[in-house]
């Protein structure tokens, strides 16, 4: 049977206004500015564009500068010891816990002290899922005849990172992912992409099966895998129980048989790893498509 972790109707992140087209259709890449809550914060900034009303991103102009320490701050708090903390929290709570309050009580320093790094919230959340895309290496894309390589190698470190970061998957949208890092996987993308062959107008297209595929996959298996952590309980004996509670219930008792063919089929091993056999064959099964794209548009050509 196919647990709860292997079903999502998450499409990933849509476009936004003013990126370049399609960047936004890969999850991982720059996603929408969407109208949102400010984060809140002394300054009361509320970090939007004026014209447009949509929050602007903190990487615009470069980042925002860093004010020099004052003495009354403590000397060993800088921007980057919050944002880590902020990661580590983030990671081991969820999202819907973290609070710039309880990032000072783990920094053992006052609000006001985060506040002079950072305007507000969002834009420490901003800085910290940039932080987490720096956890991706970003393979060499300089050779087109590796692309399928290149091409799963980034596929699998994007499904690691949702995994090791099941609060990335809730923010990708959310902000405009112009960081460094952000950007960096997502110019290797672009590259493994034309690499490819895929023509100029189907590789946007391309991205998006691949990637959304991606974002959706790693985005429930990360939530799955953070639940089993929550209840104490292993993936293997989670899926037991829910096989258990199926088989108990005679109205599913069709589904049930389906999903006994399914698992069979499918081959023994822990859930972890029929999951990743799942995760290659259908990963397969885009590269073979974008093979034949290619393969299509070169055809058009020569006609």
């Amino acid at each position: 049977m196919a647990s709860a972790a292997d079903h999502t109707d998450n499409p990933g992140p849509s476009g936004r206004a003013g990126a370049p087209a399609g960047d936004a259709e890969i999850a991982g890449g720059p996603g929408p500015a969407r109208g949102r809550r400010p984060g809140s914060g002394p300054s009361a900034k509320t970090n939007k564009s004026a014209d447009s009303g949509v929050r602007s991103s903190v990487w615009q102009a470069g980042g925002r500068p860093e004010r020099a320490r004052r003495s009354a701050q403590p000397a060993t708090l800088d921007r980057r010891k919050i944002v880590d903390t902020a990661v580590r929290l983030l990671d081991a709570e969820g999202a819907a816990k973290f609070s710039m309050r309880r990032l000072a009580a783990e920094l053992d320093v006052t609000a006001m002290s985060v506040y002079w790094y950072v305007d507000n919230k969002d834009d420490l959340l901003e800085y910290a899922l940039d932080a987490a895309y720096g956890g991706i290496p970003i393979p060499d894309v300089s050779d087109p005849s590796r692309w399928r390589e290149q091409i799963r190698a980034l596929a699998a470190e994007y499904r690691g990172l949702l995994v090791r970061h099941p609060w990335t998957a809730g923010l990708v949208g959310h902000f405009l992912n112009i960081g460094p890092n952000s950007v960096s996987f997502v110019l290797a993308v672009h590259q493994a992409i034309r690499n490819a062959g895929l023509p100029p107008e189907g590789q946007i297209g391309g991205m998006a099966a691949i990637y959304q595929f991606v974002y959706g996959f790693g985005t429930i298996e990360g939530q799955f895998v953070a639940h089993c952590a929550a209840a104490g309980i292993s993936q293997d004996e989670y899926v037991a129980r829910a096989m258990g509670t199926v088989n108990a219930l005679p109205e599913l008792g069709e589904y049930a048989e389906a999903a006994a063919e399914m698992m069979d089929a499918r081959g023994g091993g822990t859930v972890a790893e029929m999951r990743d056999r799942d995760f290659d064959f259908a990963l397969e099964m885009m590269l073979a498509g974008v093979e034949a794209m290619a393969a299509r548009a070169r055809r058009a050509e020569m006609t």
